[in-house]
């Protein structure tokens, strides 16, 4: 691997150090796969925080049990959402490292021990995040990104964002995946929590993830405050993820959109309210429930097409 010098070394990664949380919703059998691939890198403790799930996903996860690999099951009696989940997951392990695991994931060889290597680079890293790929080897958007502003929201919300290859400075988005790739671990304003190592010095310093949040944004939460508090975060483009996107929601879209449309106001409020008063923050508000509007409206129209047999849902 690279070293932040540039080197090739053999890393020395603190497995021993490291726990993994996974939030699962009704993942189906890539429960299991995540699960496979995180025992596979040698991690010594899994929780898998389930929030209710009733696809039977956690029975997998039982078999795992018996054969005595280090699984522990926290079952809560409802869906009490992402953040909240994860933090029970923290408080269920005293380990020095943290990995926020999303259930439809599958770590590929060697990436936990990119991202361990990484974060014990340097006292001021706090977070490290990894390659997110499609299926198809692809980079999905989220993985690295700087903050959405309301502006830059409304840019790529609206398509505008198209315009930043003639306009960079009027039309930039906040998504940096079509950049290209670097060839060592870079600092970055945000990664996403489908993939997330966190020092436990670093939580206790910044705190708990925010779980006013249901679903979406809670990670640019984290990111923003571990950034406040200057701790870095970093994008490590050797540790590859496969991330099946959308697999645990794509049943419920329009519940999905709601929280994620939610979830950006409240991410807004809290760190950009005070650049956008008065009426300038009344249209922010209005153009993000403008926009869960024209969403919902076509996830229902998609629903109504689907019964009548015209399109596959």
């Amino acid at each position: 691997m690279k070293t932040l010098g540039g080197h090739d070394s053999t890393p020395v990664a603190s497995f021993a150090e490291c726990a993994v949380v996974i939030v699962n919703y009704n993942a189906g059998v890539l429960l299991a796969d995540c699960v496979a691939s995180v025992i596979a890198e040698g991690v010594h403790r899994i929780i898998v925080v389930d929030n209710a799930s009733g696809d039977g996903s956690l029975e997998a996860m039982e078999r795992i049990n018996q054969n005595k690999n280090p699984l522990a099951i926290i079952r809560n009696q409802a869906n009490l959402g992402f953040a909240k989940a994860c933090n029970l997951g923290i408080e269920a392990t005293s380990a020095g490292h943290i990995l926020f695991l999303n259930p439809d994931s599958v770590l590929s060889k060697g990436a936990l021990g990119q991202l361990i290597s990484t974060l014990e680079s340097s006292p001021s890293i706090g977070m490290v995040g990894g390659f997110l790929s499609n299926p198809d080897g692809s980079e999905q958007p989220g993985g690295r990104r700087v903050f959405p502003t309301p502006k830059r929201a409304f840019m790529r919300a609206f398509g505008l964002s198209r315009l930043a290859k003639f306009f960079p400075e009027v039309f930039s988005d906040f998504l940096l995946h079509k950049e290209a790739l670097p060839e060592e671990p870079v600092a970055v304003e945000a990664i996403s929590g489908a993939c997330m190592l966190v020092k436990r010095e670093a939580i206790e310093d910044v705190g708990l993830w925010d779980d006013n949040y249901f679903l979406h944004c809670e990670d640019l939460d984290w990111c923003m405050r571990f950034r406040k508090k200057g701790w870095k975060v970093m994008f490590v483009p050797d540790a590859k993820i496969v991330h099946v996107w959308g697999a645990c929601s794509r049943s419920r879209p329009i519940f999905v959109e709601w929280h994620k449309h939610h979830g950006m106001l409240r991410f807004y409020r809290k760190f950009f309210r005070h650049q956008y008063p008065g009426a300038l923050w009344a249209l922010v508000t209005v153009g993000v429930w403008l926009r869960f509007s024209l969403v919902a409206s076509y996830y229902s129209l998609r629903h109504v097409m689907a019964v009548a047999g015209l399109v596959r849902e």
